[in-house]
C-alpha cells in the first residue's frame, strides 16, 4: 500500500449534486510510527492527547491491524482489521493504531445534504460510530477507483468520486448487516442444537459445559449466546426443563418424591423439593395432590 493524500477544491456545480468529496487518501503505518505522519496536512492534523473535530464526514476503513477510537458519544473501544470508521462534523474524535501493530488505512473526506439525510433518517449515527464488515474487496476497488480520479483530477470528476462514495456507504452498510445476520444465524443454529442435547440428556449427569465442547464452541461465548436469545443462562434451562418433566413425572405416574427427584438426576429430593417449590409455588406434593389423575 502506497502513502497518499489529495485535498480536492470543489465548486457550486460540484456541491449541486448533494455530495462533494474533500479528501481522500491511503497510508501504512507500520508498527512504532508516529500517527499521523509529521507531513500531515496542518488543517487536519492531530494528536491522541487532544483529538480533534472536524467540519466533513469522513469514512475511513482499516484493512490490517488494529488500534483504538473514541469519541463524543463513543467510549474507547478497540478496532481492528475490517472496520469501518465514520467521523461526523462537529464531534470530537481521536483514533490511532496500535504501536504493537501499526495498521493499513484507507479513508475519505466528504459533506453534503445527501449525508446529512441518511444521518437524519438514522441511517449513521455517532453513537454507532464504526461498522465491522470484514476485508471486503469490492470497497478496497472502490477506494482504489477513488484515489486513482483525484490522481487524475480530469474534467467533472467529482460528481464520479461523490457516487463512488455513496456505493462505499450502501456496501459498508450492506456487509455490515449480512455479518450481523451471519452472526445471528449461527447464534440461532447454535441455540437449537443446544436446546436439543439439553432435552436429550435432560435425565443424565451431563454439565452444560460438555454441551458446548459437543457445539466446538467456547463456553464463555455459548453461555452469553444462549442467555442472550432464550433470557436464562444454559444450567438454568436445563433445570427448567427438569422441573417440567417432573410435572409429567408427578402427575402421570407412582412415582415417590425420591425416584422423581432420582429420576432427573437432582442431587437429593430435598434439593428438588426446594427447588419445585422456587419454581412452582407449591412443593412436589402439593402440586400432585391438586393435578394428579
Amino acid at each position: 500500500m502506497k502513502n497518499y493524500y489529495r485535498y480536492l477544491p470543489t465548486s457550486e456545480e460540484d456541491e449541486k449534486w448533494g455530495l462533494w468529496v474533500l479528501n481522500a487518501g491511503s497510508g501504512r503505518i507500520n508498527r512504532l510510527e508516529d500517527y499521523p505522519h509529521a507531513d500531515h496536512p496542518v488543517h487536519h492534523y492531530f494528536n491522541w492527547k487532544n483529538g480533534r473535530v472536524l467540519q466533513e464526514y469522513q469514512l475511513i476503513y482499516i484493512t490490517r491491524g488494529e488500534g483504538s477510537f473514541e469519541s463524543a458519544n463513543c467510549k474507547k473501544t478497540t478496532v481492528g482489521e475490517g472496520t469501518v470508521l465514520l467521523l461526523f462534523p462537529g464531534e470530537w474524535h481521536r483514533y490511532r493504531p496500535d504501536a504493537a501493530t501499526g495498521w493499513d488505512e484507507y479513508w475519505v473526506g466528504f459533506n453534503g445534504q445527501i449525508m446529512q439525510g441518511l444521518v437524519a433518517r438514522g441511517m449513521f449515527y455517532p453513537e454507532k460510530p464504526f461498522l465491522k464488515i470484514g476485508y471486503n474487496d469490492p470497497m478496497v476497488r472502490l477506494f482504489d477507483e477513488i484515489l486513482d480520479n483525484t490522481r487524475e483530477e480530469r474534467a467533472s470528476y467529482q460528481p464520479t468520486i461523490a457516487g463512488a462514495v455513496m456505493h462505499l456507504l450502501g456496501s459498508a452498510y450492506s456487509a455490515a448487516r449480512q455479518l450481523q445476520f451471519q452472526r445471528q444465524d449461527m447464534v440461532e443454529l447454535t441455540v437449537s442444537r443446544a436446546r436439543l442435547l439439553l432435552r436429550e440428556n435432560i435425565c443424565n449427569d451431563m454439565p452444560v459445559e460438555r454441551i458446548a465442547e459437543e457445539l466446538q464452541v467456547g463456553y464463555s461465548w455459548f453461555r452469553k449466546a444462549f442467555k442472550a436469545y432464550t433470557g436464562m443462562a444454559p444450567g438454568q434451562y436445563l433445570i427448567q426443563l427438569r422441573i417440567e418433566k417432573s410435572k409429567e413425572l408427578l402427575t402421570g405416574t407412582a412415582l415417590s418424591i425420591k425416584e422423581v427427584a432420582y429420576e432427573l438426576n437432582f442431587d437429593s429430593s430435598f434439593y428438588f423439593s426446594r427447588l419445585f417449590k422456587e419454581k412452582t409455588g407449591m412443593t412436589p406434593n402439593q402440586y400432585r395432590r391438586l393435578f394428579y389423575k
